[in-house]
């Protein structure tokens, strides 16, 4: 799943290209809905989308927001979808089908006789869960009403508090967009390995040491993704993403920091990686959904 790096990254590059500092804005010419599940909304038209130019990209924890005609298209990518931008789309509508493409957007050629520049959402696998929405207030959007603060906007003292009122295992926390909007699997688990903390541990009892170790980790571990992902076309940032993770989506491999072998836990429909020496202290955590250290 694009992890707020990841989003910010394809927001920056739509940006550079919808709203070129040496050009007019781009115009959205056509919105194509080759998956109707897709669309969340219905109250505000498509078409509220050509009213005028592009005047914003930005994004909002894991949603990216592109604003046009007084109106937002919100999208969130979840677990199996992506963005592909060509500046020069084929002409000709497409007909709606059962394959990857949900959505294609159009922009105007910047000359006339020009290509058509736009970008298409897809989405991989049977479970679809890629949504778009069209709204006038981004609060419309249930998904981003629930988002608690962006991971940069809290300091280490709310951040404390937020742990400390939290009873559930510290992972658990850190994924929960209702209370730092953003992170996700991937960048959870990077971020309590470079804290040096088990996923497992329980949040309200972390010591204050802790608790520092784990903000000081969570802002480095972003800034770094962020980092590395600025700048970069849409059609890099998955495979930069995957070289920069240390412990995430590396089980069997050997951690870069003490060189003891990554581990997995296996959930139903998600896992996560950690390092023992790094972690905990050693141990090895039951590969089951039971969240208790092998004794």
């Amino acid at each position: 799943m694009p992890e707020m790096p990841e989003v910010q990254g394809l927001a920056d590059f739509l940006r550079s290209k919808l709203l070129p500092v040496d050009a007019p804005p781009a115009v959205v010419s056509d919105v194509e809905v080759l998956s109707f599940s897709v669309l969340k909304t219905a109250e505000v038209p498509l078409d509220a989308l050509k009213d005028g130019p592009v005047t914003a990209v930005g994004r909002r924890g894991k949603f990216l927001i592109i604003t046009a005609g007084g109106v937002h298209l919100v999208i969130h990518l979840a677990k199996a979808g992506w963005l592909r931008f060509s500046d020069a789309l084929k002409p000709g509508r497409l007909r709606p089908g059962k394959g990857a493409m949900a959505l294609r957007v159009r922009f105007a050629p910047q000359d006339p006789a020009g290509d058509e520049p736009g970008f298409d959402l897809t989405e991989a696998g049977t479970k679809k869960s890629l949504a778009v929405y069209v709204v006038r207030d981004v609060e419309e959007v249930p998904g981003i009403a629930r988002l608690g603060p962006e991971a940069f906007d809290v300091d280490q003292e709310t951040f404390a508090a937020l742990v400390a009122g939290h009873r559930g295992q510290i992972k658990g926390l850190l994924r929960d967009q209702s209370v730092i909007a953003g992170v996700g699997n991937a960048y959870s688990d990077e971020i309590l390995h470079a804290a040096h903390l088990s996923p497992f541990a329980n949040a309200s009892k972390l010591t204050p040491e802790e608790v520092e170790r784990l903000y000081q980790a969570m802002g480095a571990v972003l800034e770094s993704a962020i980092e590395n992902a600025s700048g970069r076309p849409a059609a890099e940032l998955k495979d930069s993403k995957r070289r920069a993770l240390r412990v995430h989506a590396r089980t069997g491999e050997l951690c870069p920091v003490c060189g003891d072998t990554v581990r997995e836990v296996s959930f139903a429909d998600s896992s996560l990686q950690y390092c023992p020496t790094c972690q905990t202290g050693g141990k090895l955590l039951a590969d089951r959904r039971l969240s208790k250290l092998l004794k």
